[in-house]
């Protein structure tokens, strides 16, 4: 952080250290000479107890920042430091979340809840790494991901350095080395099975053993621990090995590590054996340089792979380079440093300044000036179309393909009166007051709790998710009590050692009798694959309860538009500054119109000409019927989850409109592996794909891509209007920004 503490003075304050010798708390302090931090470690007495702990280091902190003046940024790297420094006033709290701490191996009990508060508190989120940033990003409205970087040039001297260091330049080649902390996190059974499979390579070991004990370490003559070493030496000891190891265990512990290391070993032109850390294959697994290897005969088949590569320095040295060009802690310096100073334009008084809307106007034609072009008018486009013309007077030029707009979500009355969904049922639930608020602006609403029901074992129908009442009627039991039905579940579960799959997922709660009976037909047919084959996310999102609570969904907000969703979107665009044009692609559009800037909302793969290829999506065929009679089932939605069964259910719009009607309309869904993109396919290779398209996508200037299709997630309605509202968060703190300095401008022309 050099260019971080250029633009600021930075202290850096380290975990307290305990001195028998120390009668009195004291604050030891040095600056770096190259960066100016400052360095503060708190020297404590031992013996005191957390409150008091605490309470010193209050003390201490406020001493030393009582000589500093101007404003105060907070930036946390563990929740642990909140106790004693909650109280410190800041422009902006940042959180740099390195790793899933709570995972770790003697973690505080109180870290859980502390992360909790400090997640609260924090203006802005960074996470260590993408898989981080997953876990995490429904925690916080303003959360960004930050893969490890790094120093290119100093990890480099590995490629040139000659001399080696004297613990290390005795021993055999070929070597293999790891640097880093050894602890919890590294499998010793793979080392001790590496070192045994391979007696004449030398393995080296180079980092400080915490939290375990060094006798559990695997002894063997060559394996060497070599110790910590400081950070200047590391590319001294890297270019004494041909091959660089990352021997992870895959535990909670390292879950969602996105190791420093990666780049570092490979900008010492290293070729890198690694066990399948899921960021380390998300970023660097096409690299030919980086072996993934998921036991320990595949691990060692990889070394000799890596230790042959190592002796031919071609192509895969240039892709390396190429893989790191933009990967330096220069451009995530800029990047923190811009969400840190949007994070803190938030708070000052200067942002809520109202300024003079500009006069907004209705165009006539694409070629009057618009401020934005936005692509497709569904949650995501219409949202931030409402929001940059009613709050900023901007105009808006909203375009869509389809010749109506709500996106999936339109509706419209039929031939037989009934208010309907062409794209399937859309029933609205959220927990969150800031969507419920904002769409309560566009709508009454109608109260309705949705349920559904399974049709399983010829024709019995019962409720899913499956609850207590399901178990009762399935196996002709009498359960009275959650504890009963907890324990009828845990009678059928079967035991899974790692949770990897939508089938683990399942079996692992329920056994596979039920799992048979309600998933694995229903996920053949909505995916087309085997539940084996798709992530864990797919059927944890189904939840399995032991009460008796029918509802499908169990958000506090639960209700229908009053008078449909289209109606909602007609009163959230009549808007004086929106020109609506429907039935128009965007490639015609995008040649004829003039705007400044773009936000799009269809495809990315589609925006960027399909690159590195179509994204994979699942897709529906609707067939809809009007029925002469009143009603066709009990509830708002049957599943079918027998393969036998073409569709996967059937919906009943009545039930969740309200309507009064002699006639009712139902719809049968068929899943497609062709049509319109409903569904991303949720597995790691998709994943790996779409961050290609992310990567091009914020390099791409002056358009930001907002929505379910440009961010290839299947967002619940819900999460799509969170999403543009944050859009629209940021847009107006960038636009807030130019106002100020176009003031202050001004103000400087008119004193000169």
């Amino acid at each position: 952080m050099t260019r971080f503490a250029r633009t600021r003075r930075v202290i850096f304050w380290e975990e307290p250290l305990e001195d028998a010798a120390a009668s009195t708390p004291t604050l030891k302090s040095e600056v770096c000479p190259e960066s100016g931090v400052i360095v503060l470690t708190p020297i404590l007495p031992p013996g005191l107890d957390a409150g008091g702990r605490d309470q010193v280091l209050k003390g201490l902190l406020d001493g030393a920042l009582a000589a500093i003046e101007g404003d105060l940024i907070r930036w946390y790297y563990t929740p642990m430091m909140l106790p004693f420094s909650r109280h410190l006033e800041a422009v902006c709290t940042a959180y740099d979340c390195m790793d899933e701490l709570a995972n770790f191996k003697f973690a505080p009990p109180e870290l859980t809840l502390l992360e909790r508060e400090l997640m609260a508190t924090a203006d802005v989120v960074f996470t260590g790494g993408y898989s981080l940033w997953e876990a995490k990003r429904d925690r916080h409205r303003n959360i960004h991901p930050f893969p490890s970087s790094v120093d290119r040039a100093h990890f480099a001297k590995a490629r040139s350095l000659r001399a080696e260091p004297a613990d290390q330049a005795k021993l055999p080649w070929p070597r293999l080395g790891f640097y880093g902390v050894v602890d919890e996190r590294m499998d010793l059974g793979l080392l001790a099975a590496l070192a045994d499979a391979r007696p004449e390579w030398s393995l080296v070991i180079v980092g400080p053993v915490v939290k375990i004990s060094p006798d559990d370490l695997p002894r063997r003559p060559n394996l060497h621990y070599l110790g910590g070493k400081a950070y200047d030496d590391l590319p001294k000891y890297l270019a004494g090995w041909d091959v660089a190891l990352m021997p992870f265990a895959i535990n909670e512990s390292t879950r969602f590590i996105s190791p420093t290391k990666t780049p570092e070993y490979l900008a010492g032109g290293r070729p890198v054996v690694s066990t399948p850390i899921v960021d380390v294959a998300r970023h660097y697994g096409e690299l030919e340089a980086v072996k993934i290897a998921g036991d320990a005969a595949a691990f060692i088949a990889a070394c000799d792979q890596a230790l042959a590569l190592s002796r031919i320095k071609g192509p895969w040295l240039k892709a390396v380079d190429a893989a790191l060009a933009a990967n330096s802690w220069d451009e995530t310096f800029t990047r923190m440093n811009l969400e840190i100073t949007r994070a803190a334009a938030l708070r000052s008084p200067a942002m809520l300044v109202e300024e003079p809307a500009s006069p907004a106007i209705r165009p006539a034609s694409r070629k009057k000036p618009f401020d934005y072009l936005i692509v497709g008018a569904g949650y995501a486009g219409s949202v931030l179309a409402e929001r940059l013309t009613s709050q900023l007077g901007k105009r808006v030029l909203l375009i869509d393909r389809r010749p109506h707009i709500g996106g999936n979500a339109y509706d419209e009355k039929n031939a037989a009166g009934v208010l309907m969904h062409r794209y399937g049922p859309h029933l609205f639930h959220t927990n969150s007051e800031e969507v419920a608020n904002y769409l309560s602006q566009f709508t009454k609403w109608r109260p309705y709790e949705h349920r559904v029901l399974a049709c399983v074992k010829g024709g019995l129908h019962v409720p899913i998710p499956i609850n207590r009442t399901t178990l009762n009627l399935l196996y002709g039991l009498d359960l009275q009590t959650d504890q009963e039905a907890e324990a009828y579940l845990e009678s059928r579960a079967e035991p899974v050692e790692r949770i990897r799959t939508s089938e683990d997922v399942v079996i692992s709660k329920v056994g596979r009798e039920l799992y048979e009976t309600f998933f694995r037909g229903y996920t053949r047919k909505q995916w087309g694959m085997d539940p084996s084959e798709l992530d864990k996310s797919v059927t944890a999102r189904v939840p399995t309860r032991t009460n008796t609570d029918d509802r499908y969904f169990t958000d506090k907000f639960q209700n229908m538009p009053a008078e449909g969703y289209t109606r909602m979107f007609e009163n959230m665009l009549d808007q004086a500054g929106v020109t609506l044009e429907l039935g128009a692609e965007f490639e015609d559009v995008r040649e004829e119109a003039d705007y400044d800037r773009l936000i799009f909302t269809g495809p990315i793969d589609e925006y960027f000409d399909y690159r590195y290829g179509a994204l994979p999506y699942r897709s529906l065929e609707f067939r809809h019927e009007i029925l002469d009679q009143e009603w066709f089932q009990p509830v708002g939605t049957v599943n079918y989850p027998a393969e036998s069964v073409p569709f996967t259910r059937i919906s009943e719009y009545k039930h969740m409109t309200g309507q009064t009607c002699r006639k009712t309309t139902i719809t049968y869904e068929f899943p497609r592996a062709e049509g319109e993109p409903y569904y991303p396919v949720p597995r790691p290779e998709n994943q790996a794909l779409y961050k290609r398209y992310e990567a091009l996508a914020l390099d791409t200037p002056n358009v930001q891509f907002v929505g379910r299709l440009a961010t290839y997630r299947y967002y619940n309605m819900d999460q799509v209007v969170g999403q543009a509202l944050a859009t629209f968060r940021r847009i107006a703190e960038r636009e807030g920004r130019a106002v100020i300095a176009a003031q202050a401008a001004a103000r400087a022309v008119a004193a000169n």
